[in-house]
């Protein structure tokens, strides 16, 4: 196999073409290609970072993480589509950390606009833009933009990397490429002789890169069609390997214990913990301590025998002090006006004033994997395995945390056990560096307990949101929403990059700004709590927040105007964008919505544009003698091209029943500076038993593809609450709703 190290100082052998795609803003440091990792060994041949052909066949270095979303079968199906193989015949690995793996989507998304009003020309800016990616390391899982970003770059390396092979057999045969065809990873001259891509790979490797046009979607094999998980074996069977899951000869196991307040540490004694049997070694992280054991058990409990003083939390101790530094934000000038469309200031003369005021909490990611990672230090090479988001950034913080260069430091990407933006960050991977240092040559392990997870998470922001509105005919005339938060994208960035964010914060407002309702008077501003509690990015980041504050508030216009809440959205959104219209209509027609429903069952609408993708919910909630159970629920969304059906479905299921959880369990609350949750019993989700019986319908009416693994988390929070308004008559404007009701556990 490939040995795949320091990146190698050359261009693309094949596709680099399909890697430019145009030059931005006329920089060449920009828009030339970033350098191919890979370094075949004799026999073998890298025609792009992508694609790599040996004797064993075809290898797709993928640059995107697997976290359940299916993105490795995806966009192995991107590169078989044009490479003529099937999806069996291609082994996916994940790509090292290196700038040719740099994400062309998620740039783009600093563009100003609501997104779905987006011309054609603004698309070609942002990918212009999403090139700038590679110069700073945005090699990132995140955004829902995996398949946007491969979409067209994944097509265009396998078609030209399939013409090469193509032009080397044609040079081989002393024929025509044109009169070559090639399938199931042979070229194929007239005469039926057939000669294997691993045959053709070196000489192929030697050649100019043909440069190749992708394939009409009505020539697809592939493509468009639910396909085989390449994962689905491996994961079936315990076989895959998760961060968790790597073993290396004469592995040591180590845990850590960092401040619950997210501050300093005075002192500690260690003295009962190094008396345990299987203990080698206690390590001083400055703010946390460290123990190394035989196994992650006695690590663990070696640390509960610490006595440890913490300094106090740099944030007001207690939830109440916090929310109410949050709801101060709204006394400071705006940080942000994304929308504002006519005047907001005057009530129409007739109309009726609505006037609501939402809460939702702090989140955990929680992921079912808890944070880990493996690490060997050498004294001039430090390996790390772990499940990440963004290996160039574990890469360069690890490196700064043991004092080497990036170069020096190869990450090792694991199937991740849960992500949800956690695992974009970079904390769990720099202090396994930094007790693997305390260790040299001795490769460690570090996991974190359940409770450690969840009390040093970066967590979805709390937010308060305050909405005033006027109804007048049965229409809305007009919208006036303000929100208060901690800004995640401004701490992330400044985690990242080493130096926080500054301007308006769009993710802030996400969801609410751009709103496809054609509403001629509506105005949306955002809010920034200055608070030093940890927050970062949280499936569907502030659509998550604005999904239930914003289309709570649309379904009490509604309300207020008399009129049907399914329809008055549609109306709204008719007049703005059709394909928002669509989701709506479809959800409607799926569920059978009339806007009537039975005693004892409560029917809620729910709609929210995030990343690209507009995503309908109808939720139906019923009443078991005094307990309410939500009992089905109905989705529709349009992603523009649909690449694999039963993956964009399992997306839209699985994002819902993260909102669901969140809505009905999740919160994060603080006492004496400290996280109050410490594990599962204190932090509920949905299970088996409670998820609703859902259907999904998968439009494609966009223009422009889309990503799915978020949009279907956001809809969901403000569907649940406005069902069970329709089941009781009791509008909940906080979060969580086991709050306010008698959920089913």
């Amino acid at each position: 196999m490939a040995s795949i190290g320091k990146i190698a100082r050359r261009t693309f052998l094949i596709g680099s073409a399909a890697i430019v795609g145009g030059v931005a803003f006329g920089a060449y440091y920009v828009s030339r290609p970033a350098p191919n990792p890979l370094k075949p060994a004799e026999g073998e041949a890298a025609l792009n970072p992508f694609v790599l052909i040996d004797q064993q066949g075809v290898t797709l270095f993928a640059p995107r993480a697997e976290m359940g979303q299916g993105v490795k079968t995806t966009w192995a199906a991107l590169i078989a589509e044009e490479l003529d193989v099937e999806l069996d015949q291609i082994r996916v690995l994940h790509g090292p950390a290196a700038a040719a793996y740099y994400n062309s989507a998620l740039m783009g998304e600093v563009l100003p606009g609501k997104g779905y009003d987006k011309s054609d020309f603004m698309h070609g800016v942002a990918e212009t833009l999403g090139k700038i990616g590679k110069v700073i390391g945005m090699q990132v899982t995140g955004g829902s933009t995996s398949m946007v970003d491969g979409f067209e770059r994944m097509r265009a390396a396998g078609a030209s990397a399939r013409e090469t092979l193509k032009e080397a057999a044609a040079q081989q045969l002393g024929l025509d490429r044109q009169s070559l065809k090639t399938a199931d990873g042979k070229v194929i001259a007239p005469d039926g002789t057939e000669i294997a891509y691993s045959e053709l790979a070196v000489a192929a490797a030697a050649l100019d890169p043909v440069k190749a046009g992708v394939r009409p979607s009505t020539e697809w094999r592939l493509l468009g069609k639910s396909q085989p998980r390449v994962d689905m074996v491996g994961k079936s069977t315990g076989t895959a390997e998760f961060g968790i899951d790597v073993r290396l000869d004469g592995m040591k196991f180590a845990s850590v214990r960092m401040s619950p307040r997210h501050a300093g540490m005075t002192k500690f004694d260690a003295t009962a913990a190094k008396q345990m049997p299987g203990v080698e070694k206690v390590i001083d992280l400055g703010t946390g301590v460290a123990v190394v054991a035989n196994n992650t058990w006695i690590a663990m409990q070696a640390l509960e025998s610490l006595e440890i003083e913490w300094e106090e939390a740099p944030y007001p101790p207690e939830t109440d002090q916090i929310l109410a530094k949050i709801a101060a934000a709204f006394g400071a000038d705006a940080n942000s006006t994304m929308r504002d469309d006519g005047d907001v200031e005057t009530i129409p003369a007739g109309a009726t004033e609505v006037r609501a005021e939402y809460q939702v909490p702090y989140l955990a990611h929680a992921t079912m994997e808890p944070m880990n990672a493996t690490a060997l230090y050498s004294g001039t090479q430090l390996d790390i395995w772990c499940g990440n988001q963004a290996p160039i950034f574990v890469a360069r913080h690890c490196a700064k945390a043991v004092e080497l260069e990036p170069e020096a430091v190869d990450v090792h990407t694991t199937y991740l056990g849960g992500g949800f933006g956690r695992r974009g960050e970079v904390d769990f991977a720099v202090l396994a560096a930094r007790v693997a240092k305390e260790m040299p040559d001795v490769p460690v392990q570090v996991t974190w307990s359940r409770e450690e997870d969840m009390q040093h998470d970066f967590y979805r922001p709390a937010a308060i949101g305050r909405f005033r509105g006027a109804v007048q005919d049965g229409k809305a005339v007009m919208l006036d929403g303000g929100i208060a938060a901690q800004s995640c994208a401004h701490q992330a960035m400044g985690r990242w990059m080493g130096a926080p964010a500054a301007g308006p914060d769009k993710t802030t407002v996400d969801g609410a700004f751009n709103a496809p309702y054609a509403i001629p008077n509506f105005r949306v501003r955002g809010y920034l709590a200055d608070l030093a509690v940890p927050v970062g990015f949280w499936r569907s980041v502030g659509a998550s927040v604005n999904g239930f504050l914003l289309d709570s508030f649309i379904d009490e216009m509604a309300h207020a105007a008399g009129r049907d809440p399914l329809e008055f959205r549609l109306e709204l959104a008719m007049a703005e964008w059709a394909p928002a219209a669509a989701c709506l209509e479809t959800v409607r027609d799926m569920s059978g919505w009339t806007g009537k429903t039975p005693e004892g069952v409560g029917r809620g609408v729910g709609f929210t544009y995030s990343f690209g993708t507009p995503v309908a919910q109808v939720i139906e909630v019923v009443d078991e003698d005094g307990t309410i159970r939500i009992n089905k629920a109905w989705i529709a969304c349009d992603v523009g091209i649909a690449l694999d059906r039963s993956i964009i479905e399992a997306q839209m299921i699985g994002g819902m029943n993260y909102g669901l959880s969140a809505a009905c369990f999740g919160e994060i609350t603080f006492a004496d500076g400290e996280v109050e949750q410490m594990n599962f019993p204190d932090y509920d989700a949905i299970r088996m038993h409670t998820a609703p019986i859902t259907e999904v319908a998968i439009l494609e009416n966009k223009r422009h593809i889309s990503g799915a693994g978020e949009p279907g988390t956001p809809p969901s929070m403000p569907a649940l609450g406005n069902a069970l308004f329709d089941l009781t008559g009791t509008r909940a404007r906080e979060l969580p709703f086991s709050k306010s009701f008698d959920l089913l556990l």
